[in-house]
């Protein structure tokens, strides 16, 4: 179907799914932080690799394109979470613009020098490095936290959606349903399909 209500629900599908990824990128976080004697290191890829990909399906919810709309900070507000909401939310922003900025190395920041012999004369060269800090159990956790009201936010409104959706496909013709192109649902596909929204 090519209507306004089927495009704004495959639109709303799209960030239900950005989000989930979101919330099992933080709950393998706090899993893999929380082990113990585990310990998170500096370079822990795996952490930091879950951590910069929760960052980028969040913002990319917020991103607004020729594809899709995304949420707003005006949705931050009907989470109804307390406290700094939208202050961390433009902390995370900021973060995944960081991480995924391609003009610097945002992993590390390299410091060159020159070593001195005893004679204070220049007798090498050292390069230093300052990898970026673990990754903190509390900011998954309040991210995870975050994605969730906004997942439920988004469900409530893909069931609106879905019902309108229906309710145009209801008033079709069965020769124009008919003529529609048809989309294969295999076994392995995850279809959110509700015969008779309510």
């Amino acid at each position: 179907m090519s209507t306004p209500e089927s495009t704004e629900l495959a639109n709303l599908a799209s960030i239900f799914e950005d989000l989930q990824f979101v919330l099992k990128c933080c709950e393998e976080l706090v899993a893999r932080l929380g082990r113990p004697g585990r310990g998170e290191t500096p370079d822990d890829v795996v952490s930091h690799s879950l951590w910069t990909a929760a960052l980028v399906a969040y913002v990319r919810c917020f991103s607004i394109g020729k594809k899709r709309g995304g949420l707003n900070e005006q949705d931050l507000k009907e989470t109804g979470l307390q406290g700094e909401v939208l202050e961390w939310h433009k902390m995370l922003c900021r973060m995944r613009d960081h991480l995924t900025a391609s003009s610097v190395n945002p992993r590390e920041r390299f410091v060159i020098g020159a070593a001195q012999d005893a004679e204070g004369r220049a007798n090498g060269i050292a390069i230093v490095s300052t990898p970026l800090p673990p990754v903190e159990e509390l900011a998954v956790r309040q991210t995870g936290r975050l994605a969730m009201e906004l997942t439920s936010l988004v469900d409530r409104r893909m069931g609106e959606r879905q019902r309108a959706v229906f309710e145009s496909a209801r008033g079709m013709s069965a020769r124009l349903l008919n003529s529609l192109p048809q989309v294969r649902l295999d076994a392995a596909e995850e279809v959110r399909a509700d015969e008779t929204p309510g």
